[in-house]
């Protein structure tokens, strides 16, 4: 049955300690920040907006999310869908926030221009990605967490839980 898999994956996945240990770091990492920023798209936009929700409301974090539909059709139209996120990126983030950056494949050039721009301001990045290991995206993280599956839905959840856990770590 496919929840057996998804659910040894799971328990696999959370023993291991550099998953462990990523988490503890972006509790740091967060901690040391001014202001944190979220973008994904699809799915993991969803996921931005709740987690910024929780960020900002339990963590007492400053947060901001690219889920505005008129904004992004906006940047979208205006400077073109890969540049629209780094455009926004550009206009908001400052030296000293972090970004967390979450891509299924790892491979949106949208979400590859955002860590860019981000990285040239002087900020960190949290990469959160999935299927291929070694993808574009984990490799331009400062803190990489990574999901090794093939599906959507598994992987998109297990981002939400990787979220929480950060969260719960930094309220607890």
């Amino acid at each position: 049955m496919q929840i057996d898999s998804y659910k040894t994956a799971f328990n696999d996945w959370f023993s291991d300690e550099s998953i462990r240990n990523a988490i503890r770091e972006s509790v740091a990492l967060i901690a040391s920040s001014r202001r944190m920023f979220f973008i994904g798209n699809g799915g993991s936009n969803a996921i931005c907006s709740h987690m910024m929700e929780d960020f900002m409301k339990m963590a007492g974090k400053q947060c901001f999310s690219f889920s505005d539909p008129a904004l992004i059709t906006c940047f979208a139209n205006d400077y073109g869908y890969e540049n629209a996120l780094e455009k926004w990126i550009e206009f908001n983030a400052q030296e000293g926030d972090v970004l967390v950056a979450i891509s299924s494949s790892g491979e949106s050039k949208n979400i590859l221009n955002a860590v860019d721009a981000h990285r040239r301001l002087g900020g960190k990045v949290i990469s959160i990605s999935g299927f291929k290991k070694g993808n574009s995206l984990s490799a331009k993280g400062d803190i990489s967490i990574h999901t090794e599956m093939n599906n959507y839905g598994v992987v998109e959840c297990f981002h939400q839980v990787i979220l929480h856990s950060i969260l719960d770590e930094i309220v607890k």
